[in-house]
């Protein structure tokens, strides 16, 4: 009985300063919205449970190193054990109850996640390589910035433009795959203003690492501020700069002459471009057109992939319209 005594205080003292050191505040990032609080109880409790098991497993090895090990010049056998109905019995019964009990904590926890507010904002999430923009259908409205309005929902759907990217913002604790062709919704209720960073959770490829969008939690009037200052304008040139912030444009060009994944803007417009096939061509407004809508047409050397082909996608096509792209090559003649 000494002994089942023992054991049990080192798995006790164990467990305890196991959930001393497992808790959210020392393990997870801030809380930043309604749906963390809820996401966090949950991890809460999985944190005793794993402090649990891991001082049931190793305070008993402890233990029995120490109090049941072989003693010098003892060459005996250990006593020959049948086995015990009532420790299987409470090793089978203990973890199916276990289980079950979680399963309903986090069927609660998945519908408090979900739950729906009617009044909640609407926001459109694309993903493509290697960018973010969000559109807000209500007020007719594209940024390349998530802008999100404190203590309200938000409606996220989210989708992609190419292949799978994930909507990631770990101080909301939520994470959503961006399918092609597909809207997954996501709701987030911020509760912290501040800027925090969305990542891309999902490996889609060169860019991967760098697929990062700032998200804003902003006051009520900040919000009804930053819809009034992006509206699309109305002048083909700052359009067509507007294009390029929120179509992605911006993550592969850059437009002070550096380099990324694909070629710089600046002073693009009729200058004699040398391609991979060892001919030259200028830049004009067809040669700009047909490398936005079929990329792999004519490929600037030193941006090849390695199978030989653009590392732009050829969603372009079909995501923006003659008008933007006349647009974008309108402000592409300014950057000299």
């Amino acid at each position: 009985m000494k002994h089942v005594i023992g054991a049990v205080i080192v798995v006790a003292l164990l467990t305890v300063g196991g959930v001393l050191v497992l808790t959210p505040a020392n393990l997870l990032p801030e809380q930043a919205s309604v749906q963390a609080v809820v996401i966090d109880k949950l991890f809460s409790y999985e944190f005793v449970v794993i402090a649990f098991l891991f001082a049931l497993i190793m305070g008993l090895m402890i233990y029995s190193v120490i109090f049941f090990r072989r003693k010098p010049g003892d060459l005996e056998d250990g006593p020959h054990i049948e086995g015990n109905a009532n420790l299987e019995l409470v090793w089978t019964t203990v973890p199916l109850v276990t289980v079950l009990v979680f399963a309903i904590i986090g069927s609660n926890t998945l519908a408090n996640v979900l739950h729906p507010d009617p009044k909640a904002l609407e926001v459109r999430v694309i993903g493509q390589q290697w960018a973010w923009s969000f559109e807000y259908p209500d007020y007719g409205v594209v940024s390349d910035k998530l802008v999100l309005p404190v203590n309200k929902q938000a409606l996220l759907r989210i989708t992609s433009k190419d292949v799978l990217h994930a909507f990631w913002v770990k101080e909301f604790r939520l994470k959503q795959d961006a399918v092609p062709g597909v809207y997954k919704d996501l709701r987030v209720t911020p509760t912290e203003i501040k800027r925090f960073t969305l990542m891309c959770a999902e490996i889609c490829g060169r860019n991967h690492a760098y697929m990062l969008a700032e998200v804003r939690v902003v006051s009520q009037a900040d919000f009804d501020q930053f819809i009034q200052d992006s509206q699309i304008p109305t002048d083909p040139v700052a359009r067509g700069e507007y294009w390029y912030r929120t179509q992605g444009c911006k993550a592969c060009h850059s437009i002070d002459g550096s380099k990324i994944v694909g070629p710089s803007y600046k002073g693009l417009f009729g200058s004699q471009v040398q391609l991979e096939d060892g001919t030259t061509v200028t830049a004009d407004e067809a040669y700009i057109k047909e490398s936005i809508i079929n990329p792999n047409a004519k490929i600037v050397k030193g941006f090849a992939g390695a199978n030989g082909k653009s590392a732009m996608p050829e969603s372009y096509a079909k995501s923006l319209s003659d008008d933007q792209i006349n647009d974008i090559i309108a402000w592409i003649k300014t950057l000299k």
